[in-house]
């Protein structure tokens, strides 16, 4: 265990460590909270769509259309509104004015979005265009800097208002980033998307498979036992990828057709967390009825914060950080919920998620509207807590016969 544990501080820590904190991969990270509210929004009319009562849906049916186009309007957009966020939050993180990073972002994403027929093919406005935004914004915002620290700009007397000076400063470096763009996708026709989409394609495909889905949720439960906040660290990559699997899951259920995505946005938040990170909502139960004082005290401040999916009390307070007991348990219930949640949705007894709930949504209830309105999914989200519970258990009975002599000691 000792070599484990010197192995994660280490040998794992630091990569991860850099990579959480890379300007590039925080940036989108940051950037892509602009795409939340239209994405939200969207589900909501989704799920209102969906409501599984023939009552409603009979008195729903004529109006689908109408519906569909707040859906559309919302789920059809992520990707241009993601290379306004990134393009703003990688300019603020490199030192250039924000509000034009974000502005020849779009330009470049825009260029590129052009097709062969010389029309704007609004297709990649939606979810196919996700990282074709990034990738955009990242050339875009490199090039503007590039500019900038050369100096290789127009600067106007001090005495004009900075908006008019940032927009002269901006103007050399866009005509060129639009000059880059546009060469490349009409004298060259090179389909920008479609190459970036086939550059990134053996990544969603990995995502999306419950080898690919494991690896991931492994390396979030390592990260947090060492102290890092796991989902965040990972967050620059993951999030494009299941962004774009719930856009186009929500795509295909208003449109009537299969579920292309298992692991869509909600996947890890809702089957897997169940209760937080590690599902500790189960532990801090347990806590809630423990023989120690110490632990029944901790269950009650960790409560009200586990039921909405926020755990840090107890991975701190337990602690589930550097503690070899309970690590055991913190890795594994992710990893039996992933393969159990994973296995049900390819069978088709559960629904993949089709909408975005916040994170924060309770158990059972969150999955329950993520799924537009699936009670399976609701029934093996109790279940789950029932999985998780008994395997944390012999754990806890370990780690409260400790605690209890410990107690027992200090009041002696």
């Amino acid at each position: 265990m000792k070599r484990f544990m010197d192995w994660l501080q280490n040998s794992l820590m630091p990569p991860m460590a850099k990579i959480g904190n890379n300007k590039y991969l925080v940036s989108v990270r940051n950037g892509l909270v602009l795409t939340l509210p239209a994405i939200i929004s969207g589900s909501v009319f989704l799920i209102l769509g969906n409501i599984p009562i023939p009552a409603w849906t009979h008195f729903i049916k004529p109006y689908m259309n109408v519906i569909g186009v707040a859906v559309n309007g919302s789920f059809g957009i992520i990707s241009l509104l993601a290379v306004i966020g990134i393009g703003f939050e990688l300019g603020k993180s490199v030192g250039v004015d924000p509000l034009s990073g974000a502005g020849l972002s779009t330009m470049a994403f825009i260029i590129s979005s052009f097709g062969s027929n010389f029309k704007l093919n609004v297709d990649n406005f939606g979810s196919s265009g996700l990282f074709t935004a990034i990738v955009t914004a990242f050339i875009s915002i490199t090039i503007f800097k590039f500019f900038v620290d050369k100096n290789i700009v127009i600067k106007l007397p001090s005495g004009v208002p900075d908006a008019v000076s940032s927009s002269f400063v901006a103007l050399f470096p866009g005509f060129i980033i639009l000059l880059f763009f546009w060469v490349i996708r009409m004298p060259l026709g090179i389909d920008i998307n479609q190459v970036v989409q086939s550059i990134f394609h053996p990544l969603l495909f990995a995502m999306n498979t419950l080898p690919g889905i494991m690896i991931y949720t492994l390396l979030v439960s390592l990260l947090w036992v060492c102290g890092i906040h796991g989902d965040m660290t990972l967050q620059g990559i993951s999030d494009p990828i299941f962004l774009q699997f719930l856009a186009a899951n929500g795509t295909a259920l208003a449109h009537h057709q299969p579920l292309p995505y298992i692991t869509a946005y909600g996947f890890s938040n809702l089957y897997v967390n169940v209760g937080g990170t590690g599902a500790t909502i189960t532990l801090v139960a347990l806590m809630l009825f423990s023989k120690s004082k110490t632990y029944r005290d901790l269950g009650k401040v960790a409560f009200p914060s586990a039921l909405f999916e926020i755990n840090e009390p107890v991975i701190f307070g337990f602690p589930i950080v550097m503690n070899a007991l309970t690590m055991i348990p913190f890795i594994i219930v992710p990893l039996i919920l992933t393969i159990g949640s994973y296995s049900l949705i390819s069978l088709g007894w559960i629904s993949a998620p089709v909408a975005m709930v916040p994170w924060t949504m309770p158990p059972i209830i969150g999955p329950l509207m993520a799924t537009s309105w699936d009670w399976r999914a609701a029934i093996w989200s109790l279940m789950e807590l029932v999985i998780a519970g008994a395997i944390y258990y012999p754990f806890f009975k370990v780690a409260e016969k400790q605690m209890i002599s410990h107690e027992n000691t200090e009041s002696k």
